[in-house]
């Protein structure tokens, strides 16, 4: 783009919920670039030289696909994460999350209100193919709470006896 880093835009535009199928076309081809793309907010990413056959297959595929954009810093109630950055915030205060700990935090502020089964946790943390202890989501999860505490937020993590575990505000902390 003449006047400004595409990129750039596409995060602004992301931010502010804007949810239109993106294919980025640029001669910047290295998987760092690809990679850096994709995060931004990219649907699809074609580095130049394409052929147009394969340009327009894939803008047809974009505009099959129903648009469900997720904010880049997803937040509810007082809380926002931060993914690129690994922050947790809460007003003006924030603490970092583990990788494992972002994921899990991520899915649970998605579903806010809702219960997510544990293995569902596990999955989001640690990823399908990774073996894990048994006691691992629980570490987390703990370390999870006590950054919630440090940082003021009255978000809390409910565990919903054998149901799994849900994120509420502190008035709404009754069981599910």
């Amino acid at each position: 783009m003449p006047d400004g880093d595409g990129l750039v835009l596409l995060q602004r535009m992301r931010r502010a919920g804007i949810g239109v199928p993106c294919l980025v076309l640029t001669a910047r081809d290295a998987l760092r670039d690809r990679v850096e793309g994709l995060d931004a907010g990219a649907d699809d990413y074609l580095p130049k030289p394409f052929a147009m056959d394969e340009m327009v297959a894939r803008v047809r595929a974009l505009l099959r696909r129903p648009v469900d954009v997720r904010p880049l810093d997803p937040s509810h109630g007082d809380l926002t994460l931060r993914p690129a950055s690994g922050i947790m915030c809460c007003g003006e205060q924030s603490v970092a999350l583990a990788a494992a700990e972002m994921q899990i935090m991520l899915l649970l502020l998605r579903k806010h209100e809702e219960v997510v089964r544990r293995g569902t946790l596990e999955s989001a943390g640690w990823g399908l193919g990774e073996a894990v202890t048994p006691s691992a989501l629980d570490v987390a999860l703990h370390r999870i709470r006590r950054k919630l505490l440090a940082i003021g937020s009255r978000q809390r993590i409910i565990n919903a006896r054998g149901l799994g575990y849900v994120l509420r505000g502190a008035g709404n902390a009754e069981q599910p």
